[in-house]
């Protein structure tokens, strides 16, 4: 029986989008696939109302993590990685083990980055870039990136990197309006495809500075695959065609339903499952004002056992997500992104319900 997925990604793909991947093969130098390609772009552009460059990557997100850290800070600067949970931790370590100077500004886990936090850094010392995650899909914590945005505005030398992995395609996200300079996501999460591409969106000001930063690699060059579209509508090395082919018929479903009845719907399913935890005498991990709209990550009040709610749950055609981490049995997480609906949620808290007895 297949476990629908109600977890922080991978999430469910619809089988018209499966069967979109089964077209005949061309060429990745053909005309064919400079269509294709530029037809996915430009249906991104679009998508997200901006002006700014737009790539897809055959690779999960996190290489926009390695790509950040070797593109984007020059010789000799640093960085400032915001950390409240898991995934910005990632961010951290990745610029670490890149070489980078970087500095940490951590809150407790559940808690939100707040922008004057990153403005005492900012005051403090010269970034070349300030990390942070719009959806840190450990906590269920979503930040104010409008707020960080319109803070580095101020700060033109220091270029804003976001992993947007669990949030691109379902939360609202507005890169020309809020500043963004490298936002980043993955395809399997709120786009619902497969795993295996990832979608970058870059400020023309984070473009110039790839130019500035020598020894960048060669499939994580940044300025190199800027280029390589520019002058050819193209990728530099051999792409997923096949989930190029199932990217480009999801967006023309997502751009009918539209950018803000897709967040609506997210926002619907995130408002019930967090009454739905209360109501049941649980506790929501993430604080007032900063939850995520699409994963809540439940507090476990009633330390119920989410290891054996999984086993009982497969047999009625339903998989939810442990805590991560260091939360995993003190937290259990839902996935309400991609084409999920509340109905589809109702359905799940009720399985829910009738298993812990509630």
């Amino acid at each position: 029986m297949h476990k629908k997925l109600w977890i922080p990604g991978p999430t469910e793909v619809e089988d018209d989008v499966l069967k979109a991947q089964a077209k005949p093969l061309f060429g990745h130098r053909s005309n064919d696939f400079t269509l294709l390609y530029d037809s996915v772009l430009t249906q991104l552009r679009k998508f997200f109302k901006t002006e700014q460059h737009v790539l897809v990557h055959t690779a999960s997100g996190t290489i926009f993590m390695d790509i950040a850290a070797r593109n984007l800070v020059r010789p000799g600067k640093k960085a400032l990685a915001c950390i409240n949970g898991s995934f910005s931790s990632r961010m951290y370590d990745t610029l670490v083990d890149s070489g980078i100077e970087t500095d940490r500004l951590d809150v407790e886990w559940g808690k939100a980055i707040k922008p004057e936090l990153i403005k005492e850094k900012l005051d403090e010392s010269d970034y070349d870039i300030v990390t942070i995650c719009y959806n840190e899909t450990s906590t269920g914590v979503k930040a104010d990136l409008e707020a960080v945005g319109s803070l580095l505005k101020n700060y033109p030398e220091t270029l804003l990197v976001v992993d947007a992995v669990s949030s691109m395609g379902g939360d609202l996200l507005l890169p020309d309006v809020w500043g963004t300079d490298l936002v980043f996501a993955s395809t399997q999460k709120c786009f619902a495809l497969p795993p295996g591409l990832s979608v970058v969106i870059v400020s023309q000001a984070a473009y110039d500075r790839t130019r500035d930063v020598p020894n960048k690699g060669t499939y994580i060059n940044l300025e190199k695959l800027l280029d390589y579209y520019g002058k050819k509508k193209q990728t530099p090395s051999t792409p997923n065609i096949s989930l190029l082919f199932a990217f480009d018929y999801k967006l023309k479903q997502m751009l009918v339903e539209g950018a803000e009845n897709i967040y609506k719907r997210h926002k619907a399913m995130a408002d019930y499952t967090h009454e739905w935890a209360l109501k049941h005498g649980f506790g929501l991990f993430a604080e007032d004002g900063y939850k995520s709209v699409t994963v809540t990550t439940v507090e476990n009040k009633l330390e119920k056992d989410v290891g054996d709610l999984n086993k009982k749950l497969a047999e009625k055609g339903f998989v939810i997500a442990n805590g991560y981490g260091k939360l995993k049995g003190l937290t259990f997480r839902i996935g309400h992104m991609g084409d999920h609906t509340l109905e589809g949620l109702k359905e799940l808290l009720a399985a829910i319900e009738e298993i812990w007895e509630l």
